[in-house]
């Protein structure tokens, strides 16, 4: 299973935390909506949790929740 970044994200992502002042990565997951089903979520994470699974790539971690990495195993972030 994996996640990845394109190198424009992983620059984006590097950019934002240092504008931040703190932060270890982004964390990637899904959550259920309505009747539509899934809707992606990411959000900057402060943390890395004892259940997360990451994936580090030029420096970025991307954080993904044990459940949600099934939905979006091969995903590459780009920006």
């Amino acid at each position: 299973m994996r996640v990845s970044l394109s190198d424009a994200a992983a620059r984006h992502i590097t950019r934002y935390l240092a504008r931040r002042g703190k932060g270890v990565g982004v964390r990637l997951g899904v959550k259920t909506t309505g009747c539509s089903g899934l809707a992606y979520k990411i959000e900057f994470a402060d943390e890395v949790a004892p259940e997360d699974i990451v994936f580090e790539q030029q420096g970025v971690k991307i954080l993904v929740d044990p459940k949600s990495l099934p939905y979006i195993d091969g995903t590459e972030l780009d920006f």
